[in-house]
């Protein structure tokens, strides 16, 4: 059963079915396109809501969600429970991303290797723990994702924020 209304939290929406909630945090959006080009049918941005949980299975929701590289969308079980176990392979889990959201917590394994995809037509999205040095700063990233700009025109570099759908960037 899905949630009539989008009821918010700070910061964002959450969007419900019987079996777990989706956080939905604009402000992190940086508009890497995993969430609606994987499940246009849970994630439709010409849609309102955009969010639809009766899309699609809840793993397959859960998948799409753990794809994301910002915590601009997470996950919990609605069972307590069940997000006591939840493997670090849950990315996007509420206990990984969004803590504060969850009772408990635990650290993640800092042992997981980074991985770096390039985007068609959009950022590089660097997931992992890594150390990130730009413009004289050096940043420690655990358990992290990150989106580089490609296209040259983000006003937020060197990462991306989304400039390259407004101007058609294309990979050649």
């Amino acid at each position: 059963m899905m949630e009539s209304e989008n009821k918010q939290f700070s910061g964002g929406r959450r969007y419900k079915n019987d079996e777990i909630i989706v956080y939905w945090k604009p402000s992190a959006c940086v508009h890497a396109s995993y969430c609606y080009l994987e499940l246009i049918e849970v994630f439709d941005p010409g849609r309102r809501p955009w969010v639809d949980m009766s899309g699609a299975p809840t793993a397959r929701i859960i998948e799409v969600v753990n794809m994301c590289p910002t915590e601009a969308l997470t996950w919990k079980w609605n069972d307590d429970n069940k997000n006591k176990s939840v493997g670090e392979d849950q990315t996007n889990h509420v206990k990984f991303r969004r803590p504060e959201l969850l009772e408990s917590t635990e650290p993640a394994d800092a042992g997981k290797p980074v991985s770096v995809k390039i985007m068609a037509d959009g950022p590089v999205v660097v997931k992992g723990n890594f150390t990130f040095l730009y413009r004289g700063n050096i940043k420690e990233m655990k358990e992290s994702m990150i989106s580089l700009c490609r296209c040259g025109a983000s006003h937020q570099m060197p990462f991306c924020d989304g400039q390259h759908r407004k101007i058609g960037f294309e990979d050649k």
